[in-house]
C-alpha cells in the first residue's frame, strides 16, 4: 500500500515513522513531511509548493491533487487546521479513505463553543461555562464568578489561546487581550469562559470510526489508547510561559484502571452517543484533554486529531499494526479491532529553540551522535528541523521552537526515563534547551 500523510510536525514524523513498520505499507508520502521524515525509511517528502501543478494551490487542493496522483491508497491528517477546513471531504469526495473527521465533526476542536455546546447537550462531564462575543459581558462575567476562572478563544489558535488566570486582574487582561487586543486574531473574537477545575491533566487519544451506516448497525465505535501526559510549561517543576509542549510520558501510574472506566462511562461513551446523534462521519482520531477532579475526570477539550508531543510517547507502544488500525478506522471495522500494546513505559522529552515560546532563531545545524544514540535504543522524531541542501543533502538545521522528541522505551519508567536523557545528550544545536523533569513527581501541571 502507498500511504499519503499530511503535516509537518513532530506528531507526523511518529505516524510516518510508526505506518512504515507495517508490512503492508510500501511507502509513506510526507506533505510536506520535515527533516525527520526526509531520511525515514520508506518514507519520501514532497512539498506543494516545489511541485509542479500544486505550487498555485491551497494547502488542501493541493494534498488532494498530490494524493490522487501518487494513487495512495488512504490518508491520515495530522494537524487540526486541514481538517477544519474540510481535507476530508474533498479527499472522500477525490475517492481517498481518509483518517480524520469531516468539517462537522472537526468543528468539536474548530470551536470551543460548538464543544461545549455539544459536550452538554449530550451529558459529557465537563467544566461549566458560558459564551461570549461582547467584551463588556465576558468582563461582568468574570467579575460575577470571580477568580481563578479559565478563558478561552472560540477557534483555533495553536494552543496559544486559553487562559487560566489565577487572579482577577489576570482574567481581565485575558478578556481584554483576546477580544480587544487580538491576541490570536479572529479565534478570539469569541470567548468560552469555564469555571476552574481543581486536579491533575491527562491526555486519552482514542481512534473513532462513526458513520451513519454504521451507527444503524452498532459498528459504530471509539477506542482508547493508554493514557498519556504531555508538560506545557517550559520551564522544570511545571514553571515558567506556556508551550505547545516540552514533553510527554505513557502510559501514566497515577491513573487507575477505575478512573479510566469512569471516562469510558462518563465522557467517552456520551461523546460517541452524540457522534451518533448528530450524524457525523467521523473516521479518525479523537484527543481527550481531561482533568483530574475530586468527583472524577472531566472533559477540558477535543481535539480531533492525536496530540502532540503524545503521539511520540504513544505510538512507539502500539503493539498492533498501526496501518491495519487505520483501515478499520476508515472501512468501519474498528468495534471489531483488537488494539493490542507493548508492556513498559515511553518517555518522550522535547528539545526546543533558545528563547521558545518567545522570539528565536532558526537554521541552527542539528549535531547528533548516532553511535551513542543508538546505544540507548532511543528514536529522535524531528518537528522544527528541515535539510539544509545548500550546506548538504544531509545537513539538519532548526526550523521551528520545537525542534525534535527523543522517546525511548523501557521496562520501567526509570529505565524509560534514564534513556531518553542519556539519548538527548547524543544531540546538539546552538540555543538547545530543554526540561530535565518530564514524568518525574511534581513535573506535572496541575490546578
Amino acid at each position: 500500500m502507498k500511504v499519503i500523510v499530511a503535516g509537518s510536525g513532530g506528531r507526523e514524523h511518529a505516524i510516518a515513522y510508526t505506518l512504515a513498520q507495517s508490512n503492508s505499507v510500501e511507502e509513506v508520502i510526507c506533505v510536506p513531511g520535515n527533516g525527520g521524515t526526509a531520511f525515514e525509511s520508506k518514507c519520501r517528502n514532497v512539498n506543494p509548493s516545489e511541485r509542479e501543478g500544486t505550487k498555485s494551490l491551497s494547502f488542501n487542493q493541493a494534498f488532494v491533487k498530490i494524493a490522487q496522483e501518487e494513487k495512495a491508497d488512504f490518508a491520515v491528517i495530522g494537524p487540526e487546521d486541514p481538517l477544519a477546513e474540510g481535507i476530508a471531504d474533498a479527499l472522500w469526495s477525490a475517492g481517498i479513505p481518509t483518517v480524520g473527521p469531516k468539517a462537522k465533526g472537526a468543528a468539536l476542536e474548530a470551536s470551543k463553543d460548538v464543544a461545549k455546546v455539544f459536550m452538554n447537550k449530550y451529558g459529557v462531564a465537563c467544566a461549566e461555562s458560558q459564551t461570549f462575543t461582547n467584551k463588556d459581558a465576558a468582563l461582568a462575567y468574570v467579575e460575577e464568578k470571580g477568580a481563578p476562572i479559565v478563558i478561552k478563544a472560540d477557534g483555533l489558535a495553536a494552543g496559544k489561546g486559553v487562559v487560566v488566570a489565577k487572579t482577577l486582574e489576570e482574567a481581565k487582561n485575558a478578556v481584554q487581550d483576546l477580544m480587544e487586543e487580538g491576541k490570536v486574531g479572529d479565534a478570539g473574537k469569541k470567548l468560552v469562559i469555564e469555571e476552574y477545575l481543581q486536579g491533575v491533566e491527562i491526555s486519552v487519544l482514542a481512534a473513532v470510526s462513526v458513520t451513519p451506516e454504521s451507527a444503524k448497525t452498532g459498528k459504530a465505535a471509539i477506542i482508547p489508547f493508554l493514557p498519556a501526559r504531555d508538560h506545557k510549561r517550559l520551564l522544570d517543576g511545571a514553571q515558567g510561559p506556556n508551550t505547545g509542549g516540552m514533553g510527554a510520558v505513557c502510559p501514566l501510574s497515577d491513573v487507575s484502571a477505575e478512573t479510566m472506566a469512569q471516562f469510558e462511562k462518563d465522557i467517552l461513551q456520551p461523546t460517541l452517543k452524540g457522534m451518533i446523534a448528530e450524524e457525523m462521519d467521523y473516521r479518525g482520531f479523537i484527543f481527550f484533554g481531561l482533568m483530574l477532579t475530586k468527583n472524577g475526570p472531566k472533559a477540558l477539550e477535543y481535539n480531533v486529531r492525536l496530540g502532540d508531543p503524545e503521539t511520540q510517547a504513544v505510538l512507539p507502544l502500539m503493539q498492533s499494526d498501526f496501518a491495519a488500525l487505520c483501515q478499520a478506522i476508515t472501512n468501519g471495522t474498528l468495534a471489531d479491532f483488537t488494539l493490542e500494546w507493548k508492556e513498559g513505559f515511553q518517555v518522550a522529552p522535547v528539545a526546543v529553540s533558545g528563547g521558545y515560546p518567545g522570539s528565536y532563531k532558526k537554521g541552527m545545524p542539528i549535531t547528533i551522535n548516532d553511535s551513542a544514540l543508538i546505544m540507548t535504543g532511543a528514536k529522535i522524531f524531528m518537528a522544527g528541523a528541515i535539510v539544509d541542501r545548500r550546506k548538504s543533502s544531509s545537513a539538519l538545521v532548526t526550523s521551528g521552537g520545537r525542534v525534535l522528541a527523543c522517546s525511548a522505551h523501557g521496562d520501567t519508567f526509570d529505565d524509560a526515563w534514564n534513556k531518553a536523557y542519556t539519548a538527548l545528550k547524543s544531540i546538539s544545536f546552538d540555543g538547545m534547551q530543554y526540561r530535565k523533569d518530564i514524568g518525574l513527581p511534581g513535573a506535572a501541571e496541575s490546578n
